[in-house]
């Protein structure tokens, strides 16, 4: 079963009942549910444990995992949302680590809020980065880089993903992760080709057990974007098949 969960504002909402269509239409789901809430407490409680998420709004994901309870996350994302401000859609991943809701993370993919100095108010415990981008930090007053996608493969990312987080993960894909030229979420886009981002699953799948997935921060734009509509289409294909 795939759960759709039109969470946020109304170009999410849209968002995620077009794609719920979408698939239909390309006859790729079956049997499905909907779950609408007006708050993320009450999203948690109204959630089914599934496989498969569609979600709008990212911080949809913080309610997931407190459903499932899983140890680990991998978030493939232009955003680490780690901002420790309020819970928001920038903010869920630090709050699910801050509260115990996850032991460990990875980001995998992003060009904003990546934590650069000691000083950054952004959650940096418990979590590994990996940036699309060349990327660096300073600690205890020297500058040491971030491994990148741009300047080490794909294989070695992974692995150190995996020596970090363990064997089960789950996982959480926003669509923003990609270029502009795709067209899917309401916020800054990433840095990544649809190749590239199939690539990155396809390491994933072949090494960790996903006990779950979402494709997150689906918004109305999809509806006038082709290249949008077959970034969804491949990454689900490629999620959901065995």
């Amino acid at each position: 079963m795939v759960t759709f969960i039109p969470f946020g504002e109304r170009p999410n909402r849209e968002g995620v009942m077009y794609v719920l269509n979408l698939l239909r239409k390309n006859k790729l789901i079956d049997e499905y549910m909907i779950v609408e809430s007006n708050t993320i407490e009450l999203l948690s409680e109204r959630l089914p444990v599934d496989k498969a998420y569609i979600i709008g709004e990212h911080l949809a994901t913080y309610g997931i995992v407190q459903k499932l309870k899983p140890r680990a996350v991998i978030s493939i994302d232009a955003h680490t949302d780690l901002m420790h401000d309020y819970l928001d859609h920038g903010s869920w991943l630090a709050y699910a680590l801050e509260k115990r809701v996850i032991e460990k993370a990875s980001v995998v993919g992003p060009v904003l809020m990546i934590p650069t100095t000691e000083g950054t108010e952004l959650w940096t415990r418990r979590v590994k980065i990996f940036p699309a981008l060349p990327r660096s930090r300073k600690t205890r007053g020297k500058w040491k880089a971030y491994k990148s996608l741009k300047n080490h493969p794909i294989e070695e990312i992974i692995k150190d993903v995996k020596k970090y987080l363990g064997e089960e993960i789950y996982l959480t894909v926003d669509l923003d992760v990609l270029l502009p030229e795709y067209k899917i979420a309401s916020f800054q886009h990433g840095e990544l080709t649809l190749e590239e981002l199939l690539n990155i699953l396809e390491e994933i799948k072949k090494n960790f057990k996903i006990i779950a997935f979402d494709i997150a921060e689906i918004s109305d734009k999809i509806k006038r974007s082709r290249l949008g509509k077959k970034a969804l289409i491949d990454v689900f294909q490629l999620l959901s098949g065995e």
